[in-house]
């Protein structure tokens, strides 16, 4: 999380606490209400705001904790965005690697006899990695 978008939450705001971190919305909703309920206090009387508080405070906290889990989510949303473009990449390579393969065909290493590797056994020790940079097919 990052500290610009988060302010600790006011105990005098009747918010919670205890090192919680509430987002900068939230934090900005709770102390207009609060203004507000010292506004009604002032006027009336604390009785008028009594039974209202914790309820505004359990919506603010369970605001605050959407907040937090849609946070999640779009950090989980950028790594899997990444993910997917690697792996488009990933795929586009493997799929050129084989049009390639394709067009060169059989010609490549016909003779059963020669002990020099196959383009498949070449490709297939690519993308796991055992062959050398001077091996690998370009």
């Amino acid at each position: 999380m990052e500290l610009d978008d988060a302010v600790l939450y006011q105990d005098d705001a009747g918010v919670g606490g205890g090192g919680d971190v509430m987002s900068e919305r939230v934090s900005g909703l709770a102390s207009s209400i609060y203004r507000e309920f010292e506004r009604l206090i002032s006027q009336y009387d604390r009785d008028v705001v009594t039974e209202l508080m914790p309820l505004v405070v359990a919506v603010l906290e369970n605001l605050d904790s959407v907040f937090a889990v849609n946070r999640e989510h779009e950090v989980d949303l950028e790594l899997l965005r990444e993910d997917n473009e690697q792996l488009v990449t990933q795929y586009e390579r493997e799929k050129a690697l084989r049009k390639h393969t394709e067009e060169v065909g059989p010609s490549f290493n016909s003779d059963p006899q020669d002990p020099r590797p196959t383009e498949s056994l070449l490709y297939q020790r690519q993308w796991n990695g055992t062959c050398g940079p001077e091996m690998r097919l370009k």
